[in-house]
Protein backbone atom coordinates (compact mmCIF):
# COMPACT_ATOMS: atom_id res chain seq x y z
CA UNK A 1 0.00 0.00 0.00
CA UNK A 2 1.53 3.32 -1.02
CA UNK A 3 1.95 6.26 1.32
CA UNK A 4 2.19 9.94 0.44
CA UNK A 5 5.92 10.76 0.43
CA UNK A 6 8.65 13.01 -0.91
CA UNK A 7 9.42 10.64 -3.78
CA UNK A 8 6.12 11.42 -5.49
CA UNK A 9 6.51 12.73 -9.06
CA UNK A 10 4.02 14.67 -11.21
CA UNK A 11 3.29 12.80 -14.44
CA UNK A 12 0.57 15.05 -15.85
CA UNK A 13 -0.11 18.41 -14.20
CA UNK A 14 -3.62 19.79 -13.89
CA UNK A 15 -4.76 21.71 -16.99
CA UNK A 16 -5.16 24.93 -15.00
CA UNK A 17 -4.89 26.60 -11.63
CA UNK A 18 -7.46 26.06 -8.89
CA UNK A 19 -10.29 23.74 -7.94
CA UNK A 20 -11.96 21.74 -10.70
CA UNK A 21 -8.84 21.53 -12.87
CA UNK A 22 -7.84 17.87 -12.70
CA UNK A 23 -5.56 15.46 -14.50
CA UNK A 24 -6.16 11.95 -13.26
CA UNK A 25 -8.65 9.08 -13.13
CA UNK A 26 -5.84 7.14 -14.79
CA UNK A 27 -5.14 3.53 -15.62
CA UNK A 28 -1.82 2.04 -16.67
CA UNK A 29 -0.29 -1.14 -18.07
CA UNK A 30 3.29 -2.31 -18.60
CA UNK A 31 3.84 -4.19 -21.89
CA UNK A 32 7.27 -5.31 -23.16
CA UNK A 33 9.03 -2.75 -20.97
CA UNK A 34 6.81 0.16 -22.02
CA UNK A 35 4.41 1.94 -19.66
CA UNK A 36 1.12 2.86 -21.32
CA UNK A 37 -0.89 5.41 -19.36
CA UNK A 38 -4.31 6.90 -20.03
CA UNK A 39 -6.09 9.65 -18.09
CA UNK A 40 -8.87 12.18 -18.44
CA UNK A 41 -8.33 15.94 -18.52
CA UNK A 42 -11.01 17.76 -16.58
CA UNK A 43 -11.96 21.44 -16.37
CA UNK A 44 -14.26 23.13 -13.81
CA UNK A 45 -18.01 22.64 -14.19
CA UNK A 46 -18.38 26.04 -15.90
CA UNK A 47 -15.63 25.20 -18.42
CA UNK A 48 -16.69 21.79 -19.68
CA UNK A 49 -15.83 19.12 -17.07
CA UNK A 50 -14.06 16.04 -18.51
CA UNK A 51 -13.08 17.22 -21.99
CA UNK A 52 -10.53 14.72 -23.32
CA UNK A 53 -8.83 11.38 -22.68
CA UNK A 54 -5.08 11.22 -23.29
CA UNK A 55 -2.97 8.11 -23.98
CA UNK A 56 0.80 8.28 -23.51
CA UNK A 57 3.86 6.02 -23.36
CA UNK A 58 7.03 5.97 -21.26
CA UNK A 59 10.15 3.91 -20.77
CA UNK A 60 10.64 4.85 -17.12
CA UNK A 61 7.10 5.40 -15.83
CA UNK A 62 7.70 9.08 -15.07
CA UNK A 63 8.29 10.92 -18.35
CA UNK A 64 5.48 10.34 -20.84
CA UNK A 65 5.01 11.11 -24.53
CA UNK A 66 1.43 11.62 -25.72
CA UNK A 67 0.48 9.31 -28.60
CA UNK A 68 -3.31 9.61 -28.81
CA UNK A 69 -6.18 11.79 -27.64
CA UNK A 70 -9.94 11.27 -27.71
CA UNK A 71 -12.48 14.10 -27.55
CA UNK A 72 -15.72 13.67 -25.62
CA UNK A 73 -17.71 15.24 -28.48
CA UNK A 74 -16.95 12.19 -30.62
CA UNK A 75 -19.16 10.19 -28.24
CA UNK A 76 -21.84 12.81 -27.66
CA UNK A 77 -20.78 12.80 -24.01
CA UNK A 78 -21.17 15.67 -21.58
CA UNK A 79 -18.04 14.57 -19.70
CA UNK A 80 -15.39 11.85 -19.48
CA UNK A 81 -14.29 10.07 -16.33
CA UNK A 82 -11.92 7.12 -15.95
CA UNK A 83 -10.53 5.48 -19.12
CA UNK A 84 -8.89 2.05 -19.26
CA UNK A 85 -6.33 0.88 -21.83
CA UNK A 86 -6.00 -2.88 -22.39
CA UNK A 87 -3.99 -4.92 -24.93
CA UNK A 88 -6.28 -7.37 -26.76
CA UNK A 89 -4.63 -10.48 -28.28
CA UNK A 90 -5.23 -10.72 -32.01
CA UNK A 91 -6.84 -7.28 -32.23
CA UNK A 92 -4.35 -4.78 -30.83
CA UNK A 93 -5.58 -2.36 -28.16
CA UNK A 94 -8.86 -1.32 -26.60
CA UNK A 95 -9.62 1.94 -24.82
CA UNK A 96 -12.63 1.92 -22.50
CA UNK A 97 -14.26 5.29 -21.85
CA UNK A 98 -16.59 6.46 -19.07
CA UNK A 99 -19.13 8.77 -20.73
CA UNK A 100 -21.71 11.08 -19.15
CA UNK A 101 -25.14 11.29 -20.78
CA UNK A 102 -25.94 14.98 -21.47
CA UNK A 103 -28.51 16.58 -19.21
CA UNK A 104 -28.65 13.70 -16.74
CA UNK A 105 -26.78 11.90 -13.98
CA UNK A 106 -26.49 8.78 -16.16
CA UNK A 107 -23.15 7.33 -17.31
CA UNK A 108 -22.21 4.52 -19.70
CA UNK A 109 -19.02 2.70 -20.68
CA UNK A 110 -18.00 2.86 -24.35
CA UNK A 111 -14.93 1.56 -26.18
CA UNK A 112 -12.53 2.02 -29.09
CA UNK A 113 -10.50 -0.88 -30.54
CA UNK A 114 -7.61 -0.52 -32.99
CA UNK A 115 -4.48 -2.40 -34.13
CA UNK A 116 -2.23 0.28 -32.58
CA UNK A 117 -2.47 2.69 -29.67
CA UNK A 118 -1.82 5.56 -32.07
CA UNK A 119 -4.89 4.55 -34.08
CA UNK A 120 -7.35 4.37 -31.19
CA UNK A 121 -9.05 7.71 -31.82
CA UNK A 122 -10.22 6.37 -35.20
CA UNK A 123 -10.77 2.82 -33.95
CA UNK A 124 -13.90 0.65 -33.92
CA UNK A 125 -16.43 2.08 -31.48
CA UNK A 126 -18.78 -0.14 -29.43
CA UNK A 127 -20.88 0.46 -26.34
CA UNK A 128 -19.79 -2.01 -23.66
CA UNK A 129 -21.98 -1.28 -20.64
CA UNK A 130 -24.97 1.01 -21.30
CA UNK A 131 -26.30 1.24 -17.75
CA UNK A 132 -30.05 1.86 -17.55
CA UNK A 133 -32.69 4.19 -16.17
CA UNK A 134 -31.93 3.03 -12.65
CA UNK A 135 -28.11 2.85 -12.62
CA UNK A 136 -25.21 4.90 -13.96
CA UNK A 137 -22.05 2.88 -14.67
CA UNK A 138 -18.48 4.18 -15.01
CA UNK A 139 -14.84 3.93 -13.88
CA UNK A 140 -14.18 0.28 -14.79
CA UNK A 141 -11.17 -1.66 -13.52
CA UNK A 142 -10.33 -4.38 -16.06
CA UNK A 143 -7.87 -7.28 -15.92
CA UNK A 144 -7.35 -10.32 -18.12
CA UNK A 145 -6.03 -13.74 -17.09
CA UNK A 146 -3.98 -14.94 -20.05
CA UNK A 147 -3.94 -18.47 -18.61
CA UNK A 148 -7.69 -18.86 -18.99
CA UNK A 149 -8.88 -20.73 -22.10
CA UNK A 150 -12.05 -18.63 -22.12
CA UNK A 151 -10.28 -15.29 -22.12
CA UNK A 152 -10.51 -14.70 -18.38
CA UNK A 153 -11.67 -11.07 -18.41
CA UNK A 154 -12.53 -9.48 -15.05
CA UNK A 155 -14.19 -6.12 -14.40
CA UNK A 156 -14.99 -4.13 -11.29
CA UNK A 157 -17.62 -1.52 -12.09
CA UNK A 158 -18.58 1.63 -10.20
CA UNK A 159 -22.38 1.94 -10.03
CA UNK A 160 -24.44 4.98 -9.05
CA UNK A 161 -28.13 4.48 -8.21
CA UNK A 162 -30.43 6.98 -9.93
CA UNK A 163 -33.57 6.25 -7.90
CA UNK A 164 -33.25 9.17 -5.48
CA UNK A 165 -32.88 12.59 -7.08
CA UNK A 166 -30.07 14.63 -5.59
CA UNK A 167 -28.29 11.56 -4.21
CA UNK A 168 -26.87 10.08 -7.40
CA UNK A 169 -23.31 10.48 -6.09
CA UNK A 170 -23.68 7.33 -3.95
CA UNK A 171 -21.58 4.49 -5.31
CA UNK A 172 -20.98 0.76 -4.97
CA UNK A 173 -18.80 -1.71 -6.88
CA UNK A 174 -20.03 -4.74 -8.82
CA UNK A 175 -17.93 -7.58 -10.26
CA UNK A 176 -18.36 -8.86 -13.83
CA UNK A 177 -16.67 -11.52 -15.96
CA UNK A 178 -16.43 -12.09 -19.70
CA UNK A 179 -14.65 -13.86 -22.54
CA UNK A 180 -13.81 -11.01 -24.89
CA UNK A 181 -13.92 -7.74 -22.95
CA UNK A 182 -17.11 -6.62 -24.67
CA UNK A 183 -19.88 -8.91 -23.38
CA UNK A 184 -20.04 -9.18 -19.60
CA UNK A 185 -21.88 -11.25 -16.98
CA UNK A 186 -22.73 -9.45 -13.75
CA UNK A 187 -21.68 -11.49 -10.71
CA UNK A 188 -23.14 -9.12 -8.14
CA UNK A 189 -22.17 -6.37 -5.75
CA UNK A 190 -18.84 -6.91 -4.00
CA UNK A 191 -18.09 -3.62 -2.20
CA UNK A 192 -20.14 -0.87 -0.62
CA UNK A 193 -19.63 1.89 1.91
CA UNK A 194 -19.93 1.37 5.67
CA UNK A 195 -22.28 3.52 7.76
CA UNK A 196 -20.37 5.85 10.05
CA UNK A 197 -17.01 5.22 8.38
CA UNK A 198 -14.82 7.29 6.04
CA UNK A 199 -16.36 5.45 3.06
CA UNK A 200 -20.01 5.73 4.18
CA UNK A 201 -21.19 7.50 1.02
CA UNK A 202 -19.62 5.02 -1.37
CA UNK A 203 -16.77 2.68 -2.26
CA UNK A 204 -15.18 2.30 -5.71
CA UNK A 205 -12.53 -0.31 -6.57
CA UNK A 206 -9.69 1.45 -8.41
CA UNK A 207 -6.99 -1.22 -8.88
CA UNK A 208 -6.02 -4.80 -8.08
CA UNK A 209 -2.81 -5.17 -6.04
CA UNK A 210 -2.88 -8.87 -5.13
CA UNK A 211 -4.60 -12.13 -6.05
CA UNK A 212 -4.14 -14.60 -3.19
CA UNK A 213 -6.37 -13.41 -1.64
CA UNK A 214 -7.77 -10.79 -3.98
CA UNK A 215 -6.62 -7.43 -2.63
CA UNK A 216 -7.65 -4.07 -4.06
CA UNK A 217 -7.25 -0.38 -3.50
CA UNK A 218 -10.50 1.50 -3.45
CA UNK A 219 -11.55 5.07 -2.87
CA UNK A 220 -14.52 6.44 -0.98
CA UNK A 221 -15.94 9.37 0.92
CA UNK A 222 -18.02 9.95 4.05
CA UNK A 223 -20.69 12.27 2.62
CA UNK A 224 -22.08 13.97 -0.47
CA UNK A 225 -20.04 17.10 0.18
CA UNK A 226 -16.86 15.06 -0.31
CA UNK A 227 -17.81 14.10 -3.88
CA UNK A 228 -14.71 14.38 -6.12
CA UNK A 229 -12.43 14.43 -3.06
CA UNK A 230 -12.20 10.69 -2.34
CA UNK A 231 -9.38 9.12 -0.34
CA UNK A 232 -7.86 5.65 -0.76
CA UNK A 233 -8.05 2.50 1.36
CA UNK A 234 -7.50 -1.27 1.07
CA UNK A 235 -10.04 -4.11 0.82
CA UNK A 236 -9.51 -7.88 0.82
CA UNK A 237 -11.71 -10.70 -0.50
CA UNK A 238 -13.59 -12.61 2.19
CA UNK A 239 -15.62 -15.72 1.39
CA UNK A 240 -16.01 -16.85 4.98
CA UNK A 241 -19.81 -16.75 4.98
CA UNK A 242 -20.15 -18.16 1.47
CA UNK A 243 -21.35 -14.84 0.08
CA UNK A 244 -18.00 -13.53 -1.15
CA UNK A 245 -17.23 -9.83 -0.92
CA UNK A 246 -14.43 -7.31 -0.57
CA UNK A 247 -13.98 -6.26 3.05
CA UNK A 248 -12.18 -3.01 3.93
CA UNK A 249 -9.03 -3.48 6.01
CA UNK A 250 -9.82 -1.63 9.28
CA UNK A 251 -6.15 -1.50 10.29
CA UNK A 252 -5.21 0.81 7.39
CA UNK A 253 -6.31 4.42 7.57
CA UNK A 254 -7.31 6.02 4.26
CA UNK A 255 -4.54 7.88 2.46
CA UNK A 256 -5.22 11.51 1.61
CA UNK A 257 -3.29 14.38 0.13
CA UNK A 258 -2.06 16.88 2.74
CA UNK A 259 -3.24 19.70 0.49
CA UNK A 260 -6.52 21.48 -0.26
CA UNK A 261 -9.50 19.09 -0.46
CA UNK A 262 -7.32 16.07 0.45
CA UNK A 263 -8.20 14.08 -2.69
CA UNK A 264 -6.02 11.00 -3.22
CA UNK A 265 -8.09 8.90 -5.57
CA UNK A 266 -8.26 6.69 -8.66
CA UNK A 267 -5.12 4.77 -7.73
CA UNK A 268 -3.72 2.46 -10.42
CA UNK A 269 -1.04 -0.16 -9.71
CA UNK A 270 1.52 -1.60 -12.13
CA UNK A 271 3.70 -4.49 -10.82
CA UNK A 272 7.32 -4.05 -11.88
CA UNK A 273 8.31 -7.72 -11.61
CA UNK A 274 10.95 -7.14 -8.93
CA UNK A 275 8.67 -7.05 -5.90
CA UNK A 276 7.92 -3.35 -6.32
CA UNK A 277 4.87 -1.62 -7.73
CA UNK A 278 4.51 1.69 -9.53
CA UNK A 279 1.38 3.59 -8.54
CA UNK A 280 -0.40 6.38 -10.39
CA UNK A 281 -2.81 8.52 -8.35
CA UNK A 282 -4.88 11.68 -8.78
CA UNK A 283 -3.82 13.91 -5.88
CA UNK A 284 -4.89 17.35 -4.67
CA UNK A 285 -2.28 20.10 -4.63
CA UNK A 286 -2.16 23.33 -2.61
CA UNK A 287 -4.27 25.45 -5.00
CA UNK A 288 -7.08 22.87 -5.13
CA UNK A 289 -6.22 21.50 -8.58
CA UNK A 290 -5.46 17.78 -8.95
CA UNK A 291 -2.26 16.46 -10.56
CA UNK A 292 -1.65 12.93 -11.82
CA UNK A 293 1.31 11.69 -9.79
CA UNK A 294 3.38 8.53 -9.55
CA UNK A 295 5.47 6.72 -6.92
CA UNK A 296 7.16 3.34 -6.50
CA UNK A 297 6.72 1.14 -3.42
Amino acid sequence: MPSYGDDLRVVAPAPGIGAGNWSGAASAVLVDGVFWLTWRVRRPLTEGRGVTVVVARSGDGETFEQVAEVERDAFGAESFERPVLVPVPGLGWRLYLSCATPGSKHWWVDSLTAPTVEGLAAGHQQVVLPGDAHTAVKDPVITRDARSSGGGWHLWLCCHPLDDAGHEDRMTTRYLTGDDGLDWTDRGEVLRGRPGEWDARGARVTTVVGHDPLTVLYDGRPDAESNWFETTGVAVWDDGDGQGRLVPDPTISPIRSPYADGAFRYAAAVPLGDGRTRYFVEAAREDGAHDLVTMVR
